[in-house]
């Protein structure tokens, strides 16, 4: 499987308007080459590199149906999002996408989608830590594109 961005490459910086220092709304991901028995997706995206015990999640996406291989820029900040899925809480306690903002240097942001066998069993609203353990023994196989950011006061220091 391939995770893809049409906003930046594997190793590379997230553009700005992705960013708290932008609009702050979420890049357009794509995947292919999923497993043919796959029967949902789940989409992360996660700062291992912040200043908290399991890092930080930026984004929690899942139940996402087996014929979607796209997200779209901009996604609504609903738990219910048609056509994609579910939404759950990321470590801002909010729903939806909330965009790069390390507190110092330049911070790691992995953007994962997994291929389930299944769907999850969770309502909307759901924690990256609940996400993450009700896929236990459910994922098929995996994808990765880790971005960076660092604002753009720190650069110019």
């Amino acid at each position: 499987m391939q995770l893809t961005s049409s906003a930046f490459r594997h190793g590379e910086s997230i553009p700005q308007q992705f960013t708290c220092e932008g609009d702050n709304t979420s890049p357009e991901f794509s995947w292919k080459e999923a497993p043919k028995e796959t029967k949902s997706f789940v989409f992360l995206i996660h700062d291992p590199d912040a200043p908290r015990k399991d890092g930080f999640a930026h984004w929690v996406l899942y139940n996402i149906a087996a014929d979607v291989a796209d997200l779209v820029a901009n996604v609504p900040r609903r738990p219910v999002v048609p056509g994609v899925g579910l939404q759950g809480k990321n470590d801002s306690g909010k729903i939806g996408y909330t965009g790069p903002c390390p507190p110092s240097g330049t911070h790691r942001y992995f953007a994962r989608v997994y291929a389930l066998k299944q769907k999850l069993d969770l309502q909307p609203g759901a924690t990256y830590k609940d996400v993450i353990a009700a896929m236990e023994g459910k994922i098929i196989e995996q994808a990765e594109l880790m971005g960076t950011y660092a604002k753009a006061i720190q650069r110019a220091a």
